[in-house]
């Protein structure tokens, strides 16, 4: 069984993601907690934080959810709706997995700020590659 730091290592090659300062917080069995430290990079023209802030921390914490222990899965459909608006410092991502079968996986990623305010919530379809 891998260990934090190790997947950390290992997930420090997700540049794009990693460069935006996402951070893996915690991993679990078909689970991952991630966050982003935000600044106005993050920001777009209105001052709130982009949206493809929020996606991308959503994209990486499923990413490292269903790849921390085997990289086998990628995701082959998003869905995301944006249901309020990050008034904190951090961005914070649970993917936990609803449905797990043979060829494909299904998962739930749940974002808020660290002020408790709902950010976003991604549903997310992997495909088990062999």
């Amino acid at each position: 069984m891998r260990t934090l730091e190790e997947v950390r290592e290992i997930f420090s090659n997700d540049r794009f993601a990693t460069e935006n300062f996402a951070v893996i917080d915690e991993i679990g069995e078909n689970y991952a907690k991630c966050s982003m430290h935000l600044n106005e990079r993050h920001k777009n023209a209105m001052g709130s934080v982009m949206g493809g802030a929020t996606f991308t921390l959503a994209d990486f914490t499923f990413a490292v959810a269903t790849n921390w222990q085997e990289m086998k899965t990628v995701s082959i459909s998003s869905n995301i709706a944006y249901i309020g608006v990050a008034k904190g410092s951090r961005l914070i991502a649970e993917a936990k997995m609803i449905k797990n079968g043979r060829t494909t996986c299904y998962y739930q990623v749940s974002i808020s700020d660290d002020l408790g305010n709902k950010v976003a919530e991604v549903t997310i379809t992997g495909l088990h590659k062999s």
